[in-house]
């Protein structure tokens, strides 16, 4: 009994000094401490979402122009490779037709070598022919023609 009127008297001490009110005061500010940083951690919450959803649409942003920057390279390179060819090919063309022009020059300068050697070769072989067939009188006379021919044909 003592102990039942002790803690009755300790139980009315604490409500005639608000003790009960002060512990109430104080849960309901540490409540509502809790309440803010939850309040808090839930903004930061979204908008670390918020953020993460801008980097990954970026991120997908930047994806596709490095695929199109890659694209458009492998394109070019193939139509670099195409222009190659056709310029390799078009310069063995042109090759082949300046080696066929100076084929063709060579086998004219040739025949022309031909040629000259035998009107010189027929030159000497008939000079030598008028000179053992024809006697000085002969001579003298065929050079009388050729001055008076040509004396005739200068005026």
């Amino acid at each position: 009994m003592i102990v039942s009127i002790s803690f009755l008297i300790f139980v009315g001490i604490l409500i005639k000094f608000k003790v009960p009110a002060m512990l109430t005061g104080l849960l309901d500010k540490r409540a509502e401490g809790i309440k803010a940083d939850l309040d808090e951690a839930k903004a930061l919450r979204e908008e670390a979402q918020t953020l993460l959803a801008s980097y990954e649409r970026k991120q997908r942003e930047v994806q596709a122009q490095a695929d199109r920057i890659v694209e458009n390279a492998k394109e070019e390179a193939s139509q670099a490779a195409v222009q190659a060819k056709e310029d390799i090919a078009s310069s063995v063309t042109r090759r082949l037709a300046a080696a066929e022009d100076q084929i063709a020059s060579a086998k004219a300068a040739a025949i022309r070598d031909v040629r000259d050697q035998a009107v010189s070769v027929a030159v000497a072989a008939a000079q030598d022919v008028i000179a053992k067939q024809t006697s000085g009188a002969d001579a003298s006379k065929l050079i009388d023609d050729a001055i008076a021919e040509v004396g005739a044909k200068l005026h």
